[in-house]
This record gives structure tokens, sequence and C-alpha cells, in this order.
């Protein structure tokens, strides 16, 4: 279960768990939760979308680096078909890397913690800038390769730490909001990259090395600041027992001194799972227990790449020309996508705790369908039609904005949601590893399916829309505002598992364990540490 912040003024307490629903109040809002949300994502999400759109601007300059770099080696020019290939190579490997990154992030995060996880990570991030940003000095263009699947790597990594950490630290009654904030600050890294990326600022043959450069400073904006704020405290009471640290960690990110019922509530959790070691991928497929939960999971996670956002940017330039913009503008005007992006994944994070999950992620996949069968239309008929190529320009700015209300950032949210403390890792590592299949299938076959289904390739993405949106639909329960055994129950018909069956399968031979740390507890309030026991 997450531990719930608001305030005694500000909230509905429910007499037990799973009884009904707190309201949430202006106090769970914390300084300190705040700025670990901020930092954390600032070193780690925004550097995932910044790197997905830094490349775009200079790649005409770095296939030139490539070329000369080749002729001064080899004696001659590099032929088309090998810069294409090398080209191909740099961009798509950024995908291989976070794929070994989403792998090797579970013992990570069991071994250093969430927190730490987060800090040794910048590691990569830092090794990645300083060999791409001196790729140019340096004359060799493998630099910039290795440089892309290192920065994989962390980003790998983050996609699963920082919104595991997020969902830990974070009052139910906001978790949906905190969660999003991954997203936004992946839509905020995407038009940073577009911004810099102007010829103004480091668009130009002489500068495309700081591009590269840049990415050092959230990676030390993040060293400087997180060290300073707690751990996750369902980390330390659940995996590391330590009971004081928890609760001061608690304190800190809800800004209230008695937090014996978060406390509770976490124990409550550990009763069940107390002595259960970290599940692996493998034992977390066999659970019967979780199996919807984890399909649940393939299938968004799926869909947040496969759902025709790549096509989009692919085309987004084309469109823009057949509407009359001059050539130079464009890059000013595709401005106008990422803050549409950012815009929209805000918006998300203000209404996730009031609209719920389930409306903003059917309603994405559903809204984006419509506007790709608009925009298949209007692409196929817009040489006969003037102002059609206007109409294909919405259609874009319409389905960034429907992509990035739901589909864009609720699937992190929901595989934090769905599993306790000692799957969590084990699902994060899944989610990633079909995330980053995805992404290395998408960028591998789109070019195919562009050239085989011209416009018509739209299409194929409404139609994983629409089987993602309908499975979903019949699926998905909403989770906003519940607890872990809430969710749990709510899946527990379709996995054909009672959640009292469950619960005593983690339970039974655990019941001295759970006696021993509820002891500990209480010789902890004899000793001071807490002025409020557990009710």
């Amino acid at each position: 279960m997450d531990p719930a912040a608001a305030p005694e003024e500000d909230t509905l307490v429910a007499p037990a768990a799973g009884k009904g629903p707190r309201r949430a109040g202006k106090g769970n809002w914390s300084g300190s939760l705040i700025v670990a949300s901020l930092t954390g994502a600032f070193g780690s999400s925004f550097l995932y979308g910044y790197n997905l759109s830094v490349v775009n601007a200079p790649a005409v300059y770095i296939k030139k680096f490539y070329n000369e770099t080749w002729e001064r080696r080899y004696g001659f020019s590099v032929d088309e078909s090998t810069l294409t290939l090398l080209w191909s190579i740099t961009v798509s490997i950024f995908a291989i890397g976070g794929l070994v990154g989403a792998i090797i992030v579970t013992p990570i995060v069991k071994f250093f913690g969430r927190k730490c996880t987060l800090l040794l990570n910048n590691v990569f991030a830092v090794t990645a800038a300083l060999l791409m940003s001196l790729s140019l000095l340096a004359g060799s263009f493998e630099m910039l390769i290795l440089g892309r699947i290192i920065m994989g790597v962390d980003a790998g990594i983050s996609l699963s730490a920082l919104p595991m950490y997020l969902s830990e630290i974070s009052p139910k009654e906001i978790r949906g909001s905190l969660g999003q904030v991954t997203a936004i600050f992946i839509c905020v890294g995407v038009f940073t990259g577009q911004v810099l990326g102007l010829p103004e600022i480091f668009g130009k043959e002489s500068r495309w090395p700081y591009l590269f450069g840049v990415i050092i400073v959230p990676s030390l904006v993040q060293v400087v600041i997180l060290p300073f704020l707690p751990e996750s405290p369902r980390y330390l009471l659940l995996e590391k027992h330590n009971t004081s640290k928890a609760e001061k960690a608690f304190q800190t990110f809800l800004g209230k001194d008695d937090v014996s019922h978060e406390v509770e509530e976490v124990l409550a959790e550990s009763r069940v799972q107390r002595n259960t070691k970290l599940v692996s991928v493998l034992q977390l497929l066999k659970t019967r227990s979780v199996r919807w939960q984890v399909i649940t999971v393939v299938v968004t996670m799926g869909c947040y790449q496969l759902c025709g956002l790549n096509a989009i940017w692919y085309y987004t330039n084309n469109i823009f020309s057949e509407a009359g913009i001059n050539p130079e503008t464009i890059p000013y005007v595709t401005l106008s996508t990422g803050a549409v992006e950012t815009l929209a994944a805000v918006f998300s994070g203000l209404v996730i705790e009031r609209l719920g999950r389930r409306p903003l992620l059917i309603g994405g996949f559903g809204l984006m369908i419509v506007f790709f069968a608009i925009l298949t239309v209007s692409l196929t008929l817009q040489n006969n039609v003037h102002w059609l190529p206007y109409l294909s320009i919405f259609c874009i700015l319409a389905i960034i904005a429907s992509f990035c209300i739901g589909p864009g950032g609720i699937p992190f949210v929901l595989t934090g949601e769905f599993f306790q403390q000692s799957q969590r890792p084990a699902a994060f590592m899944i989610a990633g590893t079909v995330n980053w299949l995805s992404n290395f299938a998408v960028g591998l076959l789109f070019p195919f399916i562009q050239s085989g289904l011209q416009t018509y390739c739209f299409l194929v993405f409404a139609a994983i829309c629409f089987a993602g949106a309908t499975y979903l639909f019949f699926v998905l329960p909403e989770t906003k505002n519940k607890t872990l055994n809430e969710i749990s129950q709510a899946f527990a018909k379709r996995n054909k598992v009672s959640l009292e069956m469950q619960e005593m399968n983690h339970y039974s031979g655990e019941r001295k364990s759970s006696a021993e740390q509820e002891s500990n507890f209480t010789s902890s309030v004899d000793n001071g540490e807490t002025k409020k026991g557990i009710v």
C-alpha cells in the first residue's frame, strides 16, 4: 500500500484500509516532495526526452563529420549506403542501451535503493556527455556512437528507477499527479532539445558538440540536490527494515511529525510479504495473482511506443512544407509540437486525480484513432484541396496532445501502482524491456511500413490504438486513490484468485516475523524515536 499523507483537517479518513477513499488535501504537496520529484525527473526523464530530439537538428553536420573522418582515415569518401547505416546505428543504438539499462535496473535498485540508483546513474550520463561532446575534437565518430549507447543505458535505468521512487514517496491521493512528472519532464526534454538545436543557439556546424555537452548540467543539478533528500521510506522499511530512517523519510516528504498511520499502512503490507525475497521476473510471470496486471503493463507499454507518435515526427517537416511554410522557418514552427506536447502533459498531471487513469488513457487512444483517420484522408487528398495541409497540421498537433494527456505518461504510473514492494523492481524491468524493444522495433520497421503504405501507414497505428483502447476498456480498473489491496481485489476475479487466498499464500509461516517487527517498532517508540505509537 502507498502511504497517505493528507493532514487531518483536509482528510476524510476511512476506518480501515479499503473501506473508503481519502480526500486529498493541500498538505499532500510538501516542499521536500516537490523538490525530490523535480530534481529526480530533471536528471532522469528530462535527459531521456532531450536525447530523443537532440540528434535531429545537427543531423546534416554529424553526417558531414562522419564523411570527413572516414575520408581522413581511408583516403576516400564514405559511400551513401554506409553513411546511412552509420547514422541509423547512431540513432537506434540509443534504444539498445535503454534495453540494457532496463534489464540491469532490478538488482541495482535492490542493492543501492531508489535514490542512490538515480544518483549513481549520473555516472553514465556524464560519461556519455563527455564522449559525445568531444568526438568532433578527437576526430572519432565511434565516440559519438559509444556515447549514445551509454546514454541509452542511463535512460533505461532512469525510466524504471524514477517512477519507482516517485510512486513510493507519494501519498496515494496524489500518486498519479506525481507520477506524471516523469512524462512532463520527457516532454520538456524534447522541447529543450528542439530549442537548443535552433541555428541561433547550438544548431550550427561549429556548435553541435555543445548540444551533447549540455547533458552534464541536469546531472550535476541532481547530484548536488538529491543527496539532501531521503531515500524511499517504503524501501527503508520493507527492504532495509530500518524503522527510524523510514519514519524520518515519511516526516520529510509528508511535512508532518505524526506519521504513525503511514508506517502502520506499510507494516500491514509487510505482514503479508514478510520474508518474501525480491521476486525475479520469471517468478513474477508465474504468479497467478498478478497475471493480468503484468499483461496490462505489457499492453500499455507496447502501445506507448507502437501507437505511431514516431511516425508523426517523421511526417512533420513534409506536412509543414506542403502547407507553404518556408523551409527555413520550419524548425521554429516545429517548436509548436514540443510546446503542445509539454502543455498536454502538464494538463494531464493536473486532472489525473480528478478524472482518473482509465478516462485519460482510453480517451487518449480514442482521440488518436479519430485524428489518425482524419490525417490519412487529409494527406491522401491534400494535393487536390488547397486548405487540407492546414487540417493535417491541426491533426498532427491533436495527435500529439491526445498522446500526452494519457498514453504518454500513465503507463509508468500504473506499473508503480499494480505491484507490491517485492514485485515492483521485476515489474519495472518487464515494462522497461517491452518499452525499449518496441522502441527499437518502430525504428527498424517504420521505414518499410511507410515505404509500402505511404500515407495509409497511419491506419496501422490507428488499429494499434484501437486494440489498446479496447483491451483497457474491458480489463483496466480505476486505480485513483486506491490502495494496493483494493487494486489487487479489482483484478482478483480476472486472475481467478481471491484476495484472501493471495494474502494467505504470503502470510503462511510469517506471523512470527511480523510480530518481531511490530515489537521492534514498539521499542523505537519507547526509546523516544516517535511520539505516537501504532494505533
